[in-house]
């Protein structure tokens, strides 16, 4: 490790040393967690329910990419995307606390509260993370075969975090969603969400809230507005969060071997409780 990587590890964990007793009170008063790992479809997921909330609870604004958070915050300090920026803090609004996180679990962060836990097919996950690293953040230089073994973002770090969090999950609250049903069935997916949460769905908002949320409008505000805190080529189509909107095109990327590599490092590598996860997008994972 280099002089500056050091220097910005000292900085990171200074960091965390300082926040971690704010993220634990704002823990204990969360209604429940939005848990995945990065590139699962969780800014869509995100999007979809702060359409609901916004209309539900009178906010008086449709969210876009950047209010969005003000609806789901994540479970951090940024000042725009964080827990300060959460409205629901105000007494005349009713809106439920949903923390948004991609970290590794850890039972003194997360307590006790409970998850709702976002899955996808890990060749896809893969290589969203492949074209978000290359094109959006411009962390990482090589191919996507050398990009699977990079222990940052590849196939360990995918299959560390699934692990750590089946772990977590198990004897907490939680309900279990899959990128790939949300996008067949949006409706049912977040109807089951806000039964969950002890919200009371009202079919109408849920409606609207799934149309305002579809793929091409979110593209388009993108493009507009862009993510808060990222600065991209917003008219590098594969730069975009909204990239694909898709589930199964993992094969215009990935060699079949590649393909069949992800398959067998999950196999290998995952827990019983983790491969039970990822069961829900449909991914054939039995040995």
């Amino acid at each position: 490790m280099n002089m500056l990587s050091l220097k910005g590890f000292a900085r990171a964990m200074r960091r965390r040393l300082r926040d971690e007793p704010h993220l634990r009170l704002a823990a204990a008063r969360a209604d429940a967690f939005l848990v995945s790992y990065p590139k699962s479809g969780r800014t869509w997921l995100r999007y979809l329910l702060s359409c609901y909330f916004a209309e539900s609870a009178g906010l008086g604004f449709e969210p876009d990419l950047t209010t969005t958070f003000r609806v789901l915050p994540n479970f951090d300090r940024d000042p725009v995307r964080g827990i300060d920026a959460f409205v629901g803090r105000r007494s005349d609004v009713a809106l439920p606390s949903v923390l948004v996180s991609h970290l590794p679990y850890r039972e003194r962060l997360f307590l006790d509260r409970p998850v709702l836990f976002l899955v996808r097919d890990p060749r896809d996950v893969i290589v969203s993370a492949y074209f978000h690293a290359t094109r959006h953040k411009k962390s990482f230089a090589g191919d996507i075969a050398d990009f699977l073994d990079e222990p940052k973002y590849g196939l360990a770090a995918l299959t560390g975090h699934l692990n750590g969090w089946a772990d977590g999950l198990a004897g907490r609250p939680h309900h279990l969603i899959s990128y790939e049903h949300m996008l067949v069935e949006p409706v049912p997916t977040v109807t089951a969400i806000l039964s969950f949460l002890g919200v009371e769905p009202k079919g109408d908002l849920v409606a609207r809230a799934v149309a305002a949320a579809q793929f091409d409008r979110m593209r388009d505000k993108e493009r507009d507005g862009g993510i808060p805190g990222h600065d991209y080529d917003r008219n590098d189509d594969q730069s975009l969060r909204m990239r694909s909107g898709k589930a199964g095109t993992f094969g215009q990327w990935l060699s079949a071997d590649q393909a069949d590599l992800v398959l067998e490092r999950c196999r290998a590598e995952l827990s019983p409780r983790a491969l039970d996860l990822l069961a829900a997008t449909g991914v054939d994972l039995v040995c």
